[in-house]
């Protein structure tokens, strides 16, 4: 099945595969789907970094066309987890492993309306290598859902997995909050939002100080509200708090990586 003549669909491709590996897959949708226009939102996820490629197609697929988004950062390929589709409430199809990925940006565009299995083998590569499925499973299925094979036709319905964030931890006067990752600043996003801030220290006007690892960090709109080299707390444009330092990487810094915790208490 092919779109209707002088229609290009939208295809949208989000890996930690780095731009070779990306690229074979971009070549696999342009063969099955010639039409479409294929875009690479990133090839530079972190390596194995689920939540970090889950939040960016959070915060980014609101903000692309309707369309095919392929995302693929698949630590467990090969195993028995799901290679799945999701048709959202916007009318959007996601493609992708069964581990979280695909949730919050399903959520933000509507909800999850259906999901199959990609159990088809009519829709995929004819050789199905267990260590490139984005190549030889994913792609395909986008490419066919761009040309507008029904989503039915892929294989069995399921439930979505959802995405597992470790919940913040509020006490008095301090608030425990996981490092969900690094961007590419540097910036640790962290998984508390600024009503777990007010929760915990009162409501703080910006510019308020704080306290971590023994250093004071200012509660702040922007990097430059404090000086070059300090660090600061804010609101990152995902709405999700994060540590940073102005001119600098707070990674670097502190030390900090993805799955450690940051501790913020109110100066006594």
């Amino acid at each position: 099945m092919t779109p209707p003549p002088g229609t290009h669909p939208y295809l949208s491709i989000t890996t930690d595969f780095g731009a070779a590996y990306t690229g074979i897959c971009a070549g696999v949708v342009a063969r099955i789907a010639p039409s479409a226009r294929v875009q690479v939102l990133s090839d530079e996820v972190g390596k194995y970094a689920v939540v970090e490629g889950a939040l960016l197609l959070e915060q980014a697929l609101p903000h692309l066309p309707v369309g095919v988004h392929l995302a693929v950062v698949d630590p467990g390929v090969g195993t028995p987890r799901h290679p799945i589709a999701v048709r959202t409430g916007r009318g959007d199809f996601l493609v992708g492993p069964d581990n979280g990925l695909l949730a919050p940006a399903a959520e933000a565009l509507g909800g999850v309306a259906e999901a199959r299995i990609l159990d088809n083998p009519e829709l995929r590569l004819p050789a199905l290598s267990s260590t490139f499925h984005g190549r030889d499973l994913f792609a395909p299925a986008a490419a066919h859902l761009a040309n507008g094979v029904p989503l039915g036709e892929f294989g069995p319905a399921l439930r979505p997995s959802p995405l597992e964030i470790p919940e913040p931890v509020l006490g008095e006067g301090e608030l425990g909050a996981t490092v969900l990752y690094a961007d590419d600043f540097g910036s640790l996003v962290l998984g508390a939002s600024p009503r777990d801030l007010a929760a915990a220290f009162g409501r703080l006007e910006y510019g308020a100080e704080l306290e971590f690892a023994g250093v004071r960090v200012r509660w702040a709109a922007t990097f430059g509200a404090v000086p070059e080299g300090e660090p600061l707390v804010f609101a990152d444009s995902s709405g999700r708090l994060a540590l940073g330092v102005n001119l600098g990487s707070a990674a670097a810094r502190f030390g900090l990586a993805a799955g450690r915790t940051v501790t913020l208490r109110a100066i006594r």
